[in-house]
């Protein structure tokens, strides 16, 4: 039987696409990743999201992860945040960790989760590999 020797998928989701000639007007919720080329008219909940620099979202963005490299206007809340090169964001910004890359525009407040005067920012040259 075919079905015998397959090792069960238990992570919920998976993984989502949304290509660049796609855009969504409404929110998006999902357990697992999601990838964002296209726009998105909504608020996003995931667990974890990458946009690529085609991107555009307008609408909040809730996840444990996000990698920002294109346009963003709402806010953000999210455990570790990696703004690249090429991202544009417009609204405030709530994070456990953040790297914001050489050239990356941040337009709005950058608020650490906990709110205490250590938060761990960290400027990094685009060049500079992160660990």
């Amino acid at each position: 039987m075919l079905g015998n020797n397959k090792k069960r998928d238990t992570r919920r989701g998976g993984l989502s696409v949304i290509g660049a000639d796609v855009t969504v007007t409404g929110n998006i919720a999902t357990e697992g990743d999601l990838h964002v080329d296209g726009a998105v008219e909504g608020d996003i909940r995931c667990g974890s999201i990458v946009q690529g620099a085609s991107g555009r979202i307008v609408g909040s963005i809730a996840a444990r992860s996000a990698r920002i490299a294109g346009i963003i206007e709402g806010p953000i809340d999210v455990g570790a945040l990696t703004v690249q090169t090429s991202a544009r964001i417009t609204g405030d910004s709530t994070y456990d960790t953040v790297t914001i890359e050489t050239g990356a525009q941040v337009d709005g407040r950058m608020t650490y989760r906990s709110g205490t005067a250590d938060a761990p920012l960290r400027l990094v040259d685009s060049t500079e590999t992160i660990a």
